[in-house]
């Protein structure tokens, strides 16, 4: 048994509110922690902070900062197998998945380290008689993430890897689920020379993320969780004067064409649809092939291949999946389940009654496969985050098409052919943010920019790549001229360039 409290102005400190949350063990159904819910004090104090080591930072050339970056990168690498343990421990997905989510958190964090370049503007000379234009990008000042549990190293990276290269201070809410690697990585970074105030980590719950929302001091704020809370948010740091970026939830369909390998989308399933017990925003969630023979076809390739998956804890390394995060997950999961079986979708695969020996307690859900669906059940409207899989079958590419289009959620979507005509059409279309051709969980690379489109993205601007840089920043725009430039008197009309 642990505890955990917060990390302010460089190191670790205790909750003053009194109240702390249970963090389990997912693979035993046993308390293994407790975690601090922040008080407005607690926030201040983080805020207080913040504010005081903000300017010297921001004032500190991109290249100093970008070697913080290096460092920390450095830092993430040799440490991995230990920051691994602490995500597994407490989201319950395996050790490798657990590495994956802290190198694509890294991958950002090497972005950044381009920040001398990614924070150049514009000049130019000349723009009018003796007159020079240019713009400045400056930081928004003190910046904010509020993270889910799924990616507890990944996401957190996502925010404070750019925000911070900008020059801003951060203030980190994570998931109160899985809390211990996001106060590990502030160490980290303190280690890799950030100066104590600029990343603080508060924990806590609903009570916390509304002090983020209506302090004054807190410019910009960054969200992923589900749809409600995302509209919640985004709406809230409006109304309170703040720049806002808020993902949600996803439905991610993935079609499968006649020509396709039917193997390889096969394994792409497996892994998009069943890797961390499905508990991802981009997860495949409803294969839709197309035609009743790659439907049958696809059917019996998937069945044997979802009956034989390896359940365990993170501590078993030849796991496929774990467990899913909580028993209240675990309940809602198996609930949806149960409503696909009274809608009428045909249960190929039930997982409803898997049991680990030894761990009978804990909050397994074996892979579940779903054929005939159809878009009127909740299996396919609701987001299950859980490991499920629904087959909807349509007759040819247009109708197949149609089911991800007209969908509330335009995350992520993908499709399996050998047909260049088909893929170019698709992507062309397709009214979703991220598109994966034979590719399976198209999440972009930290150069290009992550975003969903529909009812899974509020914002303008998108999570790392340049678009990270625009929202963490605003832009200034400077218009010069020098005495002897100027001649003749006062000007009445509006300044232009004649």
């Amino acid at each position: 048994m642990y505890e955990i409290g917060h990390f302010i102005n460089g190191e670790k400190v205790a909750g003053t509110s009194g109240r702390t949350a249970n963090v389990y063990n997912p693979a035993t159904g046993e308390v293994q922690a407790t975690v601090a819910l922040a008080n407005d004090a607690d926030l201040q104090a983080a805020i207080d902070s913040a504010k005081a080591a903000q300017p010297k930072w921001a004032a500190t050339n991109p290249q100093r900062r970008a070697r913080v970056f290096m460092k920390f990168v450095e830092l993430l690498n040799q440490n991995m197998d230990e920051l691994a343990v602490l995500i597994s421990r407490e989201h319950g997905k395996t050790i490798e998945d657990s590495k994956g989510d802290v190198i694509r958190g890294l991958e950002v964090c090497e972005f950044v380290i381009g920040i001398p370049h990614l924070s150049k503007s514009e000049f130019t000379e000349g723009a009018g008689p003796n007159i020079d234009m240019y713009s400045i990008r400056q930081p928004v000042g003190i910046g904010a993430g509020i993270t889910p549990f799924n990616f507890p190293g990944m996401i957190p990276m996502w925010m404070f890897a750019p925000a911070i290269a900008c020059g801003n201070a951060f203030i980190l809410k994570p998931s109160e689920r899985d809390p211990s690697l996001p106060i590990r990585l502030a160490e980290l970074m303190i280690e890799a020379g950030l100066p104590a105030g600029i990343l603080n980590v508060v924990n806590g719950d609903k009570s916390a993320v509304d002090g983020v929302l209506a302090h004054p001091d807190i410019a910009a704020v960054s969200f992923v969780g589900s749809t409600p809370i995302a509209r919640y948010v985004y709406g809230t740091a409006a109304a309170n004067g703040k720049r806002a970026q808020c993902f949600g939830g996803a439905k991610n369909h993935m079609i499968i064409m006649p020509d396709a390998d039917l193997d390889q989308a096969a394994n792409a399933l497996m892994g998009a649809g069943y890797g961390s017990a499905g508990e991802r925003c981009m997860a495949i969630s409803v294969a839709v092939p197309v035609g009743e023979e790659t439907a049958n076809r696809l059917i019996e390739k998937l069945t044997p291949m979802i009956e034989s998956l390896r359940i365990g804890p993170y501590t078993d390394e030849k796991a496929d999946m774990g467990p899913v995060v909580t028993k209240e997950a675990q309940a809602r999961i198996l609930g949806l389940i149960d409503k696909g079986v009274e809608e009428g979708a045909n249960l190929v695969v039930d997982g409803r009654g898997f049991k680990l020996q030894g761990y009978e307690d804990g909050y397994f859900v074996g892979g579940c496969l779903f054929d005939n669906v159809t878009p009127d059940m909740e299996i396919y409207k609701t987001e299950i985050f859980g490991p499920v899989l629904s087959v909807v079958r349509a007759k040819n590419y247009e109708e197949a098409l149609d089911l991800p289009m007209k969908h509330e959620y335009g995350n992520g979507v993908a499709i399996y052919t050998r047909d260049g005509d088909a893929a170019r059409d698709f992507a062309s279309r397709i009214n979703i943010g991220m598109v994966g051709v034979n590719v399976p969980i198209p999440v972009p690379l930290a150069y290009h920019s992550f975003g969903g489109w529909k009812s899974s993205a509020f914002g303008d601007l998108n999570q790392h790549g340049t678009d990270s840089i625009k929202f963490w920043t605003r832009t200034k725009t400077v218009t010069s001229r020098w005495p002897s430039g100027i001649k003749g008197g006062a000007e009445f009309s509006i300044p232009t360039m004649k």
